[in-house]
């Protein structure tokens, strides 16, 4: 071999062992997580803000709260086409479908109640008076009940849904954020925004087992559990820190960065993926590596005002409703499919 030659042999070598090195320090680096399957428009008003989505695995629907004009979407998921928009209900956040039942719970802000929607008639069968801005919520399965926190009444209503009604409100000192059930545990917990603490709740009596600070955690709202290992999964607006709390040693275990806009996070167990999606135009992908440890693997580029999102869990699809795109108003949802490399496959 040449000098020349032997020269540009080494330089070859050395750029491929530095992207080699690059690739294992920066895992974001050469990972696509995400790609559009498809987009559909929705029947409401462009430009209008969304919010919680969650699906209805019984009926194979997707259930989208359209919130600036207080319409239901259902959408059947295996057409993508729009089923029904349930108007009147003003300000609609989240939304709780409870199998066995053909009921959906919606957060209307709006009038401050929550309603109860019957999806085998699509009409909205009663409305129940709540504290101010009733908004994310959780079913506790084993005992009935759907918790809804009223975040700006600091509060957390307790639904019986074999009898849809209010049986109790559990107040706080704190604004309330997302609560969600724990199912091993068999305990809700709830975020108290306002004093970057967890508050564990015992769904058989209702009462306020304790109250956890979440250290390096500023103004927790968005929440998902992992339940098999007794993780939560944090959103701190403040910080704009996501964060990885053990329910189970009441501990901050995991700080990652977030964009700006961190609103509403899902957890895909199959794929091992947190999924948060932030207004300022991303969907920031996590993988679990095991119960302790986590990296992101992406900030995956959506439209702005995208903040909010739903993970079939059957499917691993990601479902998006925008807003916008490129900066005029739409009435719009999003497909993706998730990419899994084979170094991440279960």
């Amino acid at each position: 071999m040449t000098r020349s030659g032997a020269v540009a042999q080494r330089i070859a070598m050395g750029v491929a062992a530095l992207f080699l090195l690059f690739e294992v320090l920066s895992p974001v680096a050469f990972c696509q997580t995400l790609k559009q399957a498809a987009k559909f428009d929705l029947p409401g008003p462009e430009g209008k803000r969304f919010d919680y989505l969650t699906i209805d695995y019984e009926d194979h629907f997707l259930l989208s709260a359209h919130l600036g004009p207080g319409i239901l979407y259902v959408i059947d998921l295996r057409s993508n086409k729009v089923v029904k928009a349930i108007p009147g209900l003003p300000g609609i956040t989240g939304l709780e479908y409870v199998p066995g039942t053909h009921k959906v719970y919606t957060s209307d802000w709006g009038e401050a109640k929550i309603g109860v929607v019957d999806l085998q008639s699509m009409t909205v069968t009663k409305r129940l008076a709540t504290a101010a801005k009733p908004n994310g919520s959780t079913y506790a399965s084993p005992f009935h009940k759907v918790y809804v926190s009223d975040t700006l009444g600091k509060a957390v209503a307790v639904v019986d849904v074999t009898k849809d009604e209010i049986v109790k409100t559990i107040e706080f000192d704190s604004e309330t954020g997302m609560p969600q059930y724990d199912s091993s545990a068999r305990k809700v917990y709830v975020n108290l925004r306002n004093a970057n603490e967890i508050a564990e709740i015992d769904p058989a009596t209702d009462t306020v087992l304790g109250k956890y600070s979440v250290d390096g955690c500023q103004f927790n709202h968005g929440m998902a559990v992992d339940s098999e290992h007794h993780r939560a999964f944090l959103l701190c607006a403040g910080n704009r820190t996501f964060t990885v709390f053990a329910l189970d040693t009441h501990k901050s275990i995991a700080h990652l960065p977030l964009p700006a806009g961190a609103d509403v996070v899902k957890f895909d167990p199959g794929v091992r993926r947190i999924y948060v999606a932030c207004s300022s135009g991303f969907i920031s992908v996590f993988e679990a590596k095991d119960a302790d440890h986590y990296q992101k693997l992406e900030d995956f580029s959506v439209e702005k005002m995208v903040h909010s999102l739903a993970v079939d869990l059957a499917t691993h699809r990601i479902y998006a409703p925008e807003q916008e795109e490129h900066g005029r108003p739409v009435s719009r949802m999003v497909v993706y499919d998730a990419v899994i490399s084979d170094r991440s496959k279960p």
